[in-house]
Formats: C-alpha cells, sequence, structure tokens
C-alpha cells in the first residue's frame, strides 16, 4: 500500500531523517510517537506529498487516497455544517454533475437511431452504475452518523460553520476526513478537542476503518484502544514495533536489554580474542593460529546499542507570593448564555496552597467558569472574590495558538519578560529543550507540542500565587506531561487544574469539583478518591455512565408519566380527527363554489349577488387557513 524506502529530509542544519524506511499495509494501525519536534507530523506531511525529500522515495499505486488531518487548518467560512460535510463527497458530487447534464443533453436529441444516442445512453447509465457503487444513496445516512459520533446534535445541521468554535471546526474537519474513506488516513492528535463520548466513538470507527491509519497522539489509551503497531521516531531514525503502545513499551525495554547484553558479551569475546593473539602471535609454532584470530577480530562487526534521547524538560514553577489564607472565594455563582443554564449556585473556597481539579464532561462549564475567575465574561450572577494579593497565572486551553508566529523563540519570551528576568531568559529557554541556535527558530515552524512548551515557559516569567491550567498537556508528549506533573506537584501556590488525563491529575490535588448538569459538587479528595467514590476506574466511565443515568432516568419518567400522556395525546387525536373532517368539508365547499365563479352565468347574475357571493368565498377561505394552523400546532404538539 506505501512504502517509504531510505528516505532522508534535511532541516535546519540537520538531518531530521536519516535514510528511513518502513512499509504501511491495508489493516495496519499504526501509532507514531516520539519526542515534541522529533518529526512526527512532518513524516505525515511527506507521506501526503505536503512536504519534499532530499532522497529516497515514498512509493504507493495510482489509486491510493491519502487524506491528512493537521493540528494547523485554514477553516472554511462559506456554508453550514452539513454542505461543508457534503464536499467530502467530491467524486460523487462531480459524478452526479454530469450524469444530470447527459441526461439534460439526452432529453434533447432527436437522433434515436444513431450511434451517438446509444454511447450517451450507456454513459448516463455506466454513470449511475458508478453512482450506486460509490454510495450515492447512503451518503445522508453517513453524514449524520459521524456528525452524530462526533457530537454534533441534529441542530447544528443548518448551523454556518462560522458559528462553531475553533475546536468543534477541527470536529468537521475530521468529519469530512472520516467520510472521505481514504485509503490511507493520517491524523496528526486527533483527540485533542474531543470529549470522551466522541473519543470512544472514535476509537471503534478506527478499529474497524476499512483503510489503513497512521495516527500521531499523546493519549496512552487512546494509542493502546486503538493501535496494532507502535512506530518510535529517535534521533531521525525510525523504529518499528508490533503491537499497541504498552505492547511497545515492553518490547522496547526488552530490545534495550538485550543489546546491552550482547555488547557486553561481544566486548568479552574481543579481549578474549586479543589476549590470545597477544600471547601466541610471537611464537613461530602458534602464528597462523594468531593470524586466524585476527581475521575472526577484523570480521566482527560491532553490536550498537540504540541512542535514546534522554533530553527532558527541567522546570519548577517560581515560588508563589505570600496571599491572603482564602485565595478565591465564590457565593451562588451561575452562568447563563441566553435561556441555557451553564451552572448555578456554586459555593466554593479555594485556600492558600490547596490544588482543585476541575472534572466532568465537555460543555458542562469547567473552562466557563474559569472565564469568569478571569473576569473574560463578568455578567455572571453572585458573588466572586480574590483574596488579598492573588497573583494569577493563566494557561487557557488555546494559549499555544495566541502565539505571535512572526515572532522568534527568543523575542516572544524576551517581550514577556521584565528586567528581572531578561537576563535569565536563555537559561529557562534551554530548561524547555530550546537550546543554541532554536531559540532563533520562528513560532510559526514550532510543532504542537514546541509551541505547547513555549506557552508553558511563559508562565515562569513571573511569580503567581494562583495557577490556572485549562488542558495544560494537549500536544505535548509522555515525557513532557510527567516533568510538567512533577512541577505543579512541586509548587507551593494554589492550583486549579482542567484536565481529562487520569494519568496527569492523579496525586495532584487536593479536592475535585464535579461539573455535571448545571451544578457544581466539591467533593474533598483526590482524583483517586473521587474515582473510588464514584466506583470508577478513569474519566472514561464517569462520562459513559453520566449518559447511561440519563437514560435510565427518562426511561423511570416515562413509565410514571406513560398514563397522563396518553391520555393527553388522545384528547389531542380526537381535536384533530375533528379539525380534519371540518377541513375537508370546508375545501369541498370552497371547490364549489369556485367551480361556480368560473361558469358565465354567474356574471349575469346581478352585482350585489356576486359581491356577497365572492365574500362568502373568501370568509371561508379564512376559516380553512385559521383551521390549517390550529391543525398544524396540535400536530407539533403531538409529535413533542
Amino acid at each position: 500500500m506505501l512504502d517509504i524506502h531510505k528516505v532522508s529530509v534535511y532541516f535546519s542544519g540537520k538531518y531530521l531523517f536519516k535514510e528511513i524506511s518502513f512499509r504501511l499495509v491495508a489493516g495496519d494501525r499504526i501509532g507514531l510517537v516520539g519526542k515534541n519536534g522529533a518529526g512526527k507530523s512532518t513524516l505525515l506531511k511527506l507521506i501526503c506529498g505536503d512536504e519534499s525529500y532530499e532522497s529516497g522515495t515514498i512509493s504507493y499505486s495510482k489509486e491510493t487516497e491519502i487524506a491528512l488531518l493537521r493540528q494547523d487548518l485554514d477553516f472554511a467560512n462559506d456554508g453550514n455544517l452539513w454542505q461543508e460535510c457534503e464536499k467530502a463527497f467530491e467524486k460523487i458530487n462531480q459524478l452526479e454533475k454530469s450524469v444530470a447534464k447527459w441526461s439534460e443533453e439526452l432529453s434533447h436529441r432527436e437522433d434515436y437511431e444513431s450511434e451517438d444516442y446509444a454511447k450517451l445512453i450507456s454513459k448516463i447509465n455506466d454513470g449511475n452504475d458508478r453512482l450506486n457503487f460509490l454510495g450515492i444513496h447512503q451518503k445522508d445516512a453517513q453524514i449524520a452518523k459521524i456528525l452524530e459520533g462526533l457530537g454534533f446534535t441534529e441542530k447544528d445541521w443548518t448551523k454556518p460553520t462560522t458559528e462553531f468554535s475553533g475546536g468543534w471546526r477541527m470536529r468537521i474537519e475530521l468529519a469530512k476526513l472520516l467520510l472521505q474513506q481514504p485509503h490511507i488516513l493520517l491524523l496528526d492528535e486527533p483527540t485533542n478537542h474531543l470529549d470522551i463520548d466522541s473519543i470512544v466513538w472514535l476509537e471503534k470507527f478506527l478499529k474497524n476503518y476499512p483503510g489503513a491509519v497512521i495516527l500521531v497522539s499523546h493519549d496512552k489509551t487512546f494509542l493502546n484502544q486503538v493501535c496494532n503497531r507502535t512506530v518510535e521516531i529517535q534521533h531521525g531514525t525510525l523504529y518499528a514495533y508490533k503491537g499497541n503502545y504498552d505492547k511497545y513499551i515492553q518490547q522496547r525495554e526488552l530490545l534495550l536489554e538485550q543489546q546491552l547484553a550482547a555488547f557486553e558479551n561481544q566486548a568479552k569475546e574481543k579481549k578474549r580474542l586479543e589476549a590470545l593473539v597477544e600471547k601466541f602471535r610471537y611464537k613461530s609454532s602458534k602464528a597462523a593460529f594468531a593470524q586466524t584470530l585476527i581475521k575472526k577480530l577484523d570480521k566482527m562487526e560491532d553490536i550498537s546499542i540504540d541512542e535514546l534521547d534522554q533530553k527532558t524538560m527541567r522546570f519548577k514553577f517560581p515560588d508563589a507570593p505570600h496571599s491572603g489564607k482564602v485565595v478565591l472565594k465564590m457565593e451562588e455563582v451561575g452562568k447563563s448564555f441566553g435561556t441555557k443554564k451553564i451552572f448555578s449556585k456554586v459555593n466554593f473556597e479555594l485556600e492558600r496552597g490547596q490544588k482543585v481539579a476541575f472534572v466532568g464532561q465537555n460543555g458542562q462549564g469547567k473552562t466557563t467558569l474559569v472565564k469568569c475567575i478571569m473576569q473574560e465574561w463578568e455578567d455572571y450572577r453572585g458573588k466572586l472574590d480574590l483574596g488579598h494579593q492573588v497573583e494569577i497565572g493563566y494557561f487557557a486551553q488555546d494559549q499555544a495558538k495566541k502565539l505571535d508566529t512572526t515572532k522568534t523563540v527568543l523575542d516572544t519570551v524576551l517581550d514577556e519578560a521584565n528586567a528581572e528576568t531578561r537576563p535569565k531568559v536563555r537559561g529557562l529557554l534551554g530548561s524547555f529543550l530550546f537550546e543554541g541556535e532554536d531559540v532563533e527558530k520562528k513560532v510559526s515552524v514550532l510543532s504542537g507540542g514546541e509551541r505547547g512548551r513555549l506557552a508553558l515557559c511563559l508562565l515562569l516569567l513571573k511569580p503567581h500565587n494562583l495557577l490556572i491550567l485549562d488542558e495544560p498537556t494537549n500536544h505535548l508528549d509522555i515525557q513532557s506531561k510527567e516533568i510538567l506533573k512533577q512541577a505543579v506537584e512541586d509548587y507551593q501556590g494554589s492550583v486549579i487544574l482542567i484536565s481529562h488525563d487520569r494519568e496527569f491529575l492523579e496525586g495532584l490535588t487536593d479536592k475535585v469539583l464535579e461539573f455535571r448538569e448545571g451544578k457544581v459538587k466539591e467533593i474533598l479528595g483526590g482524583v483517586k478518591e473521587y474515582l473510588e467514590l464514584r466506583s470508577f476506574d478513569d474519566f472514561r466511565q464517569v462520562e459513559q455512565q453520566i449518559k447511561e443515568a440519563e437514560v435510565q432516568e427518562n426511561t423511570s419518567s416515562k413509565g410514571q408519566n406513560d398514563w397522563k400522556l396518553e391520555k393527553e395525546k388522545k384528547k389531542i387525536k380526537n381535536k384533530i380527527n375533528k379539525l380534519e373532517k371540518e377541513i375537508n368539508e370546508l375545501e369541498s365547499k370552497i371547490e364549489q363554489m369556485q367551480n361556480e365563479m368560473a361558469e358565465d352565468s354567474f356574471y349575469s347574475q346581478p352585482i350585489e349577488d356576486q359581491t356577497k357571493f365572492i365574500q362568502e368565498v373568501k370568509d371561508r377561505e379564512k376559516i380553512l387557513n385559521d383551521k390549517l394552523e390550529e391543525w398544524e400546532e396540535l400536530s407539533l404538539e403531538i409529535d413533542d
């Protein structure tokens, strides 16, 4: 399906890849792993032809279709959600237009016996057969299925794409790719903007995907669920392993142990042979034997040990300045958008040094409450006060995207630094793995993970005593997430954390705020205690059980209210039946009167009689319209 053979890429004065090779076959689900900046996104772009390479070959058949979900996209601004998804069926749409054009041409032809006429009919038949093969009749059902799986509701279908936020527009692009069903599907961080329900749905979709998949993700659970192969990028070299992420870790450790043992055994063997050569080379009776040993040593190929990239971020947050005992206090806080209530009556107090996790499904109000704290939205209800001398350090969900892409890494930090931190900027950047010439790179050429590290770096330019981190691990590689966790754990100030990542939150927080169905509940203890209280293993079960509970609640409510509903429905149906009878009688009478008006004899009557008759028709038409409106209202009511 795809063959990469000895491909090399030279970038910024060094090889990003040097003679890398691997093969992709149908059914492969490859997890592409490696540190931020190792070249994962670049490799995906090479495969789909967006990037060039110095040497080697990337080959696949002409019929092979490849599609890539990028981290940074230029979104379309025309049409609504459904129309945007229909663009995924470009082949079907073009062929459908062609068949319509041919059919229109055929309708104006009269040379029924000609060869051209027969060819045109054949072309239309072939086109219709091809449309059926491509699934034209299943197109709408496919769109609805994938949109629902990615979290869109039926009400969203007619919304203009401009009304969706960046995260939801990424979902639109993902939907279009899944609808295209290319032979090779390339996904760069597909779960960053998905909630748990959509992630679980996407896992199932990809497991049954008919083509091959290569995906970049730092979500270990997602990689374990989807992938049957793992390819690691280290120092410009690819290492391929069978199995998912956990199996790759086991295999890599075993391989390194085997390489180390083989290296040590070879070293011992070399030392033994060299000692024998030294012992016998000057004895004439053993000279031939010594020469044999020397040849054996010369032929012995050195066993190498894979060089792993051990460089990681190393930093800690500045010491928190002293603040009042109560850092943040909320009393009866609520927020709505129009008639939609997000949450209400939130009462919460955060003390100096405490760390709290905000947990719950996407859309339940976690980020909304943070924006109220940051006074980005001031039209909330209730009272929200910051404590004495509280200084907030805020990392927003889209913090990395807010960086000025025209600046260099160094200028980005210098522009935010003060007189005290400016001399320390280069050292600070080094702790976030921006060293040497890396600091002169434009932000525009950084990977998503590198931008995430740079955005975190900016938080260290001045001390804070309250850190608010909203999904800070998005785009960070697995090692960087562990370093960030350690830094948060060592921090002595107060922290508010929003994350779906149980491994990251484990052991970090003193309490949990659960956002659910418009209510915010405080639970003492960390994430582990919260999950134990709810009898869950991870956040996936939290969200799935919420959905199950809603279904059960709806089912029980239905049982209690069925008799009332049936009674009301019967009453409405009786009204509808009566109205339909009256409407039919009125329509018949109006039609009869209009027929009379069409007769010549009608106009031989006196003017007064004609006027009276016409007014009577108008009156009946008005009554008919009123009854039709009433019928429509009752029909909608019974549907509801």
